[in-house]
Order: structure tokens, then C-alpha cells, then sequence
């Protein structure tokens, strides 16, 4: 097991801007608060109990695992994909919010891939696929060049650039970085979960060492391992009879062949509905210290 790059992506000082967003958490707060205060006061801070907490913490767990683990994955068996995963994934993000924070995020992973990670990845053809998707990445589509030159701006309407959409980048990045296919799943969700606990934290509705207490804790573990195995189970169902030959039998150590995993982008989708509506409405609330 690569253990050095393992902990460096799960790091939770890794350079992303997770700490801006809160994956709804925010939303969800203000609109338990209206539901559950009544009449609502704005006087007294809203404290949930641990219960509503925890139900937050598994339904965005699992409709993070739903709609983008299988691009994750869908990356890591196949890097030199990555733009056409990433057009995929931001064609299939109707919420404007949840898209921002993930490109947001994932054009901070491109940049950290480029001044930091890229030194420590041994060769391979992962590594060079990042590194010609990175190429294409800009800040904007709409660089101070095109915004003066007619011309560029037209070429960057007709070509624009990638999003840079987090979840396939991050598949990518890790199969470059030596992790296996269950690694890199597992990673991206803990940071996911520690993301969401963080928020919570700050914003005041958890303390620091209930925080701790609950990722120290075996359900935290089990959910992460479960939905991540639920997840593969659809892809091998959706990938029955695509393998052929000795191509269709390869898997990453994580027992999902490349073409089920590719199959598995099609079944992507939301599983908690109400994460979308939390994490939109979240652009209407009267105050926010979050990004979304």
C-alpha cells in the first residue's frame, strides 16, 4: 500500500478550499431552524440534535457516493478520459452551487498537482494524462487576453476549457499517486465526511471533540465502505456483458473491471433529492459563511 501519497490526499491541510464549503449543511440548518422554531428566532442560535446531525451526515454521504463516486472511479480506470468525464459530470450538475464548489475545488487540485504532487508521482501513463488534462485547465475560459481580442474570445467560446469538475480530476490524481481504485474511493468520501464535520464546527452546531469522536468511530467507516461497495455492485450490474477478452477482465484491486466502471457514469444520479434543494436554496439564505 502506497502509504505516503494515501495520507497526503487524505491530508486534511491538503490545499483544496474544502474548508469554504459545506455541502449544504448551511442550507440545510437554516431551513431545520424554520421548521423546528416556531416562531423562528433569530436571537437564540439553532442547535440540532445529534440525530438530525447524523441523518445530514449519512444522506450527504451517500448522494455524494451516487452522483459523483462513478466518475471517480470511471477516472481511474481510464485517465486519459478526463475531459470527457468532466463535460459529462458538469452537463449532469443542473445546481449551480454544487458545480461551483466542485470545480472550485478541483481547479485548486490541478494547480496543487502542478506545483506540488506531480515531483512525487513516479511516470506513468496516468501521470502523463493528468498532466496534458491540467494543461488545458485555465483560471477562465475568458482570460483578460480574450476578453481584448475578438479572436481569442471566439476560440474560447467554440473550445472552451475544461471545468476542472473535482471527483474524476481526483480519480486521476490518485491513480497517478499509486493508490488502488478502493483507496482512492475511500479517501475521497473520508474527505468528504470530514469536509461536512468541519462545516459543522464552525458553524457553531458541534463541538471539536464530538467531531473527532464521531470519525474515530466505526459507523463512519462501515457507511464509507458500504455505499462505496454499493456503488461498484451497480457498476458490475451495468457492465454485465460489455467486458471482452483480456481487456474486459483487468480490474483495479477493488474488483471493478474498466468497462463496468465506465457503464457506472450512465447510472450516476442523486440519490437524496433534498441535498440538491438545501444546496440551491443555500444562494437565498439571509446570511452565509460558507460557500455553499
Amino acid at each position: 500500500m502506497p502509504l505516503h501519497p494515501l495520507l497526503l490526499l487524505s491530508d486534511s491541510a491538503l490545499p483544496l478550499g474544502a474548508f469554504a464549503f459545506s455541502s449544504g449543511l448551511e442550507s440545510y440548518l437554516a431551513h431545520t431552524k424554520a421548521t423546528h422554531q416556531s416562531p423562528p428566532s433569530s436571537s437564540h442560535q439553532f442547535k440540532p440534535s445529534p440525530d438530525l446531525l447524523t441523518t445530514f451526515l449519512q444522506h450527504s454521504l451517500h448522494n455524494q457516493a451516487s452522483t459523483t463516486l462513478p466518475y471517480l472511479l470511471a477516472a481511474w480506470h481510464h485517465p486519459s478520459h478526463l475531459p470527457s468525464l468532466d463535460d459529462i459530470l458538469d452537463a449532469s450538475t443542473p445546481c449551480t452551487v454544487a458545480r461551483r464548489a466542485s470545480t472550485a475545488q478541483g481547479r485548486a487540485l490541478a494547480s496543487l498537482w502542478t506545483r506540488a504532487l506531480r515531483a512525487g508521482a513516479p511516470a506513468s501513463p496516468a501521470a502523463d494524462a493528468v498532466d496534458a488534462y491540467v494543461a488545458t485547465v485555465t483560471v477562465s475560459s475568458y482570460s483578460p487576453a480574450a476578453r481584448s481580442d475578438t479572436k481569442a474570445a471566439l476560440d474560447a467560446l467554440l473550445c472552451p476549457a475544461p471545468q476542472a469538475h473535482l471527483p474524476p480530476l481526483f480519480g486521476a490524481v490518485a491513480r497517478a499517486m499509486g493508490l488502488t481504485l478502493d483507496e482512492a474511493a475511500y479517501v475521497y468520501l473520508l474527505n468528504h465526511v470530514k469536509a461536512v464535520l468541519s462545516a459543522a464546527v464552525r458553524a457553531g452546531v458541534m463541538g471539536p471533540y464530538q467531531s473527532q469522536g464521531i470519525l474515530a468511530g466505526r459507523d463512519v467507516e462501515g457507511s464509507i465502505w458500504e455505499v462505496v461497495e454499493g456503488v461498484k455492485r451497480r457498476g458490475r450490474r451495468a457492465g454485465e456483458g460489455l467486458s471482452t477478452g483480456n481487456e474486459g477482465k483487468a480490474k483495479g484491486k477493488g474488483g471493478l473491471s474498466a468497462e463496468a466502471a465506465w457503464a457506472l457514469v450512465e447510472e450516476a444520479g442523486v440519490s437524496v433529492p433534498p441535498m440538491d434543494l438545501w444546496m440551491g436554496r443555500h444562494e437565498v439564505l439571509y446570511s452565509r459563511i460558507f460557500n455553499s
